[in-house]
């Protein structure tokens, strides 16, 4: 019998291994074939499904380029039928909106620059332009009887200022625009002076604001002045309209000031409206990190605070369907913990908070329709779970697994539809029972290319660190695995420092696929510091983002290299951002490495302070600032630049010239010290790129990433 079953057993590896062997290996250019799933959501009854599909397509007017086009798509969830596209235009759609009776979606499309609401009916027609606001219109919330959106619109103050319709008055801020030199914001009040150069001094000031608005000057005055792509001393204003969902309605303002709104919803059963704020009339925007919960009126009248306070956020609220609970998030201001999940009566406060013990970053929320649960998404051990809490015993359950990863997702009529990503295929739209058992796939979006090649499923292994933490990293092989060869092996290290890894991860799934197709194994891990593992697991690495993470990431690389089929001497390693960092950090500590790649990462903690968007994570990690003796102490220790003359591992570092998350100069820094020491480096600009380049930047310059990589590894893997 024994014998038997091991003849059964190599028959099943055999067949297994053929039927691997006869599909295609993953291509770099596989990437452009992905199709992501998002914005998922059902008519009153359930039986229609509306999402949008994000996929790229070639730039006709340039070869080698893609574009990303994101479209809105339809399907019943009652007979199952194949989805259909329900728009074409070269502009795209997102953000459905669904009319309750299922007779119309109202949709997001950006005009001249602008996004702008659209409805689209279906008894027949092209879609109708809703609004025409100059200031944009986005986020759109339904009314119940679907004859009323709310949206949200970004006002630049400068507008604001001067808009008779929407600061007839005229007023100014209460808040200190902190312009050096002038009290009480008088230098926002409109200048009419003629514009002269060699004029008095208010003439100048015209021909100086002259300059400013011609972009010839950028006068920086705020505190948070670097966006994604470029620097900006412009301040944006979000307030929230009403608008009848008929053809020639004009939005009406509902909110005002110069404070921002967003997040708004209908509350059932009343004339009210909730809005999640960042109201504090006498603090700069900038310097505002608390997030309040309001109510308005419908008309825009009685703004009420219903939660707020100094150092606190409450946010990602959700209206119950009946309009008598609010679920929401909350948390002290910063990036390192966990946000607890509470529940108020609409007309609640603080005291009437119920929170529901759940450690793990929430992501979407969703009631049921009766309010017994609440549905919710959630990081955890390397997948994105999909959970539901018992409202009257405050337990949750997980309804799907930590092999997978749940997107975006709606409930309705005793139905669940949600998008999925495993290792099998990245982006799939399923359906099931409220319960999330036997779910349906409903879509084959990627399933129908991704069959055709080979793959390599993860291993998950784990191990205790020294403080006694659970670490858990993942082995993966070359997709062409034979018994008995040896291979190169791969450590990659996620960023964040608070991302979290696993078979539920969608940025990383074409790369990892990638690697295992050119031979190579891969492992990775979630360090502490991660998310997906608990307030404490993220907190571990508070002034701490180099030897303990480096323990973890190396002590996991350790043990994949135990294993039989790895060449531990062709061992690479790449990662980017906040892994960036730490590569340079393991480099400065470490020498095993055949070659290594560090993506727009930071190198310097004491001049990232100054020339990042991400500068907060300065203060939250490690306390302080440059200027302070002790923190400037952690920060030098701490830098991979203090280590720079220990690196002697062929290296190759890559940033976006138009990256502001960790600002560029922080590698020019590093590639320079390399240089001058007659390191083997290569330093990589990628022309208009930002910190996204890998997940949602120009394409030709992602593949260009990860070939690059791939090919300065083989000048020291496969050559020496």
């Amino acid at each position: 019998m024994k014998k038997f079953i091991a003849v059964c057993y190599c028959f099943t590896i055999t067949i297994f291994s053929f039927s691997q062997n006869a599909k295609e290996p993953m291509k770099v250019t596989d990437m452009l074939k992905i199709k992501s799933i998002g914005s998922v959501t059902l008519n009153n009854e359930g039986s229609k499904a509306a999402f949008t599909v994000t996929g790229m397509e070639p730039d006709e007017a340039n070869k080698w380029e893609y574009r990303y086009v994101t479209q809105l798509w339809m399907t019943s969830t009652d007979n199952l039928s194949v989805p259909r596209q329900l728009t074409f235009a070269k502009e795209g759609a997102s953000q459905p909106a669904w009319k309750p009776d299922g007779t119309q979606i109202a949709f997001v499309r950006t005009i001249e620059g602008k996004p702008q609401l659209f409805l689209l009916s279906f008894e027949g027609g092209e879609p109708l332009q809703l609004t025409r606001y100059k200031y944009g219109a986005s986020s759109p919330r339904r009314s119940k009887d679907g004859k009323q959106l709310l949206f949200v619109s970004g006002i630049p103050l400068k507008e604001l200022l001067t808009d008779s319709m929407l600061n007839p008055s005229k007023e100014l801020p209460k808040w200190d625009f902190e312009k050096p030199g002038f009290k009480n914001n008088t230098n926002l009040k409109p200048n009419n002076a003629k514009a002269d150069p060699d004029g008095n001094m208010e003439e100048a000031r015209a021909y100086l604001e002259i300059n400013e608005k011609d972009k010839k000057a950028k006068v920086i005055n705020k505190l948070q002045f670097h966006e994604e792509a470029t620097t900006s001393p412009d301040i944006n204003i979000n307030h929230i309209f009403l608008v009848e969902a008929k053809a020639g309605s004009t939005p009406k303002l509902l909110t005002k000031g110069f404070n921002s709104f967003f997040n708004p919803q209908f509350i059932e059963g009343t004339n009210s409206i909730l809005l999640e704020a960042d109201v504090n009339e006498t603090i700069h925007p900038d310097r505002t990190l608390e997030t309040q919960l309001y109510t308005i009126q419908s008309d825009g009248s009685s703004l009420k605070k219903l939660l707020g306070k100094n150092d606190y956020v409450y946010t990602n609220a959700l209206v119950s369907p009946s309009g008598k609970q609010i679920a929401l998030q909350h948390s002290v201001t910063g990036f390192v913990t966990v946000p607890a999940l509470g529940v108020i009566p609409v007309n609640g406060s603080e005291n009437d908070m119920v929170t529901i013990p759940f450690d793990r970053n929430k992501g979407t929320m969703v009631w049921s329709e009766d309010e017994k649960y609440l549905y919710f998404t959630a990081q955890a051990n390397g997948g994105v779970t999909l959970n539901r809490v018992d409202l009257t015993t405050k337990k949750t359950e997980s309804l799907t697994g930590l092999t997978s990863g749940i997107g975006s997702f709606a409930l309705r009529n005793n139905k669940l539809l949600f998008v999925k990503t495993e290792v099998s295929n990245p982006f799939e739209l399923y359906v099931s029972g409220i319960d999330g058992k036997k779910p349906i796939r409903i879509s084959s979006f990627n399933d129908d290319w991704v069959t055709s090649k080979q793959l390599s499923f993860p291993e998950k292994h784990e191990f205790k660190n020294e403080k006694g933490l659970t670490i858990e990293y993942w082995v993966m092989k070359p997709s062409t695995y034979e018994a008995g060869k040896k291979y190169p092996l791969l450590l990659q290290i996620h960023g964040g420092p608070s991302a979290m890894w696993g078979p539920g991860e969608t940025t990383m799934w074409h790369e990892f696929q990638f690697w295992c197709s050119k031979g190579y194994g891969i492992v990775y891990s979630n360090p502490r510091g991660s998310g997906g593992y608990g307030y404490d697991f993220l907190r571990a690495n508070v002034n701490d983002w180099g030897k303990g993470p480096m323990s973890d990431v190396l002590n996991s690389l350790n043990r994949a290299s135990a294993e039989s089929w790895v060449d531990t001497s062709r061992i690479t390693v790449t990662g980017g951002s906040y892994a960036g960092y730490l590569i340079a950090y393991i480099l400065g500590h470490d020498k095993r490495f055949k070659a290594a790649c560090s993506q727009r990462g930071v190198y310097d903690l004491r001049t990232f302070f100054g020339e990042a968007n991400a500068w907060r994570l300065v203060p939250n990690y490690f306390g302080g600032y440059p200027w302070e003796k002790k923190t400037l102490e952690v920060l030098e220790r701490e830098s991979p630049i203090n280590y720079v003359q220990n690196i002697t591992t062929p290296y190759i570092i890559f940033h976006g010239e138009n990256d502001l998350r960790t600002g560029v100069s922080q590698s020019e820094q590093i590639y320079k010290s390399l240089k001058v020491l007659g390191r083997p480096v290569e330093y990589v600009r990628h022309p208009g790129a930002t910190h996204e380049i890998t997940r949602s930047g120009n394409n030709r310059q992602r593949i260009d990433q990860l070939l690059r990589t791939w090919e300065f590894f083989e000048r020291w893997v496969r050559n020496k």
